[in-house]
């Protein structure tokens, strides 16, 4: 599966932003999908994951109640809503793909990355 992340910008502190994963190649629905985000000079880390029904979420603690995952099967694209954004959140933000269940790691499957910058 391809995947082909967009959307990342330039957002003020508090604000929101859409990202959105498209995918293309193998049957969307086969995957499990989850977003990823690299701020300069740390680790990538996981932010959310949703299964291959949409039906189950997983979130990191630092981004609950504030990002929302879901997916649109119809148009094989999965989106990452994010609300009250803050400074510290400049990241660049990969979108990805697995097999199995649920998980914030083993994701087989990366996209190119699309830049967030959060302004204070």
């Amino acid at each position: 599966v391809q995947l082909q992340a967009c959307g990342g910008g330039l957002v003020q502190a508090g604000g929101s932003l859409r990202l959105s994963c498209a995918a293309s190649g193998r049957a969307f629905s086969s995957y499990v999908m989850g977003w990823f985000r690299q701020a300069p000079g740390k680790k990538r880390e996981f932010v959310a994951a949703i299964s291959r029904d949409g039906g189950s979420r997983l979130y990191a603690d630092s981004v609950k109640g504030r990002f929302s995952i879901s997916r649109d099967s119809a148009k094989d694209t999965m989106f990452l809503q994010m609300n009250s954004l803050k400074p510290e959140e400049t990241a660049v933000y990969y979108c990805a793909a697995k097999r199995g269940e649920v998980t914030a790691n083993a994701y087989s499957y990366w996209g190119q990355g699309t830049l967030v910058t959060v302004s204070s």
